[in-house]
């Protein structure tokens, strides 16, 4: 089954406007933030190409700079699925993965797990990846959306709250298997193209989390387990750290 990742790009962010194509990125690390997702989305042995989908044309310059392939779409999008539905029209390919652009630690073996789960299951319409979580803060932490699962690996909800509840989550993370999502979908290109005109559901809208649009209205979404870990860069902060992460990687090889 041939797949295809596009990467929804917005340049209007809350808490870090434009941080995609921050220039400091470009100056500290040889690449913006964008583009670091960009190369190692491209390095995936599953997919046949990547697009960078936005609706700004300080990131279309941008992408083009670099040689990234980018398509210009509709201003009126609400959300990225939507912006990967409309560029997904025009792919001849059965598998449609979403990348978010904000997370330059996504790993090619990311990529082609989240593709290979849902390529292996056909009641599933869209896989996702989720990690073990190891800390108590990341547990409590609203921003670390957790996931439950049944005995088959399918999603049975998810929640910026701690769950599923245990009066012992206190104790040794380990022994409670408590697991962090984490924001990689692969979707059948056919069911893409309904779940984008689908309306927002109630819990969608109560935990502010597109995918339970999906479980709302009784659609399977198979969960991969994963060692690698992906953070996304939301504020100032998120950036300065990864600036400061790469610094030191740099620092060792040298």
């Amino acid at each position: 089954m041939k797949a295809y990742a596009v990467i929804p790009a917005r340049y209007g962010s809350t808490r870090l406007p434009g941080k995609l194509i921050l220039p400091e990125a470009k100056a500290v690390t040889g690449k913006y933030l964008l583009e670091h997702v960009y190369s190692r989305v491209k390095e995936a042995k599953s997919i046949q190409g990547v697009i960078v989908a936005t609706d700004d044309q300080r990131i279309f310059e941008v992408v083009r700079s670099f040689g990234g392939h980018v398509k210009m779409t509709s201003k009126g999008h609400i959300s990225g699925t939507d912006r990967v539905a409309e560029v997904a029209r025009g792919l001849d390919s059965e598998i449609i993965v979403n990348v978010q652009g904000d997370e330059p630690d996504v790993r090619p073996e990311m990529i082609d797990a989240v593709v290979s789960t849902l390529q292996g299951d056909e009641e599933a319409v869209m896989a996702t990846l989720a990690n073990p979580i190891s800390s108590q803060d990341e547990l409590y932490n609203p921003n670390a959306v957790k996931v439950v699962m049944d005995n088959r690996g399918y999603a049975l909800y998810f929640s910026r709250s701690p769950i599923p509840y245990s009066p012992h989550s206190q104790g040794p993370l380990e022994d409670q298997r408590f697991y962090r999502h984490l924001g990689i979908y692969s979707y059948r290109r056919d069911f893409l193209l309904r779940y984008s005109s689908l309306p927002p559901s109630r819990l969608e809208e109560l935990e502010r989390l597109e995918q339970l649009r999906a479980l709302s209205n009784g659609y399977k979404i198979k969960v991969a387990v994963t060692p690698h870990q992906c953070y996304g860069v939301d504020t100032d902060e998120d950036f300065r750290r990864f600036l400061e992460k790469f610094s030191k990687k740099e620092a060792k090889k040298g």
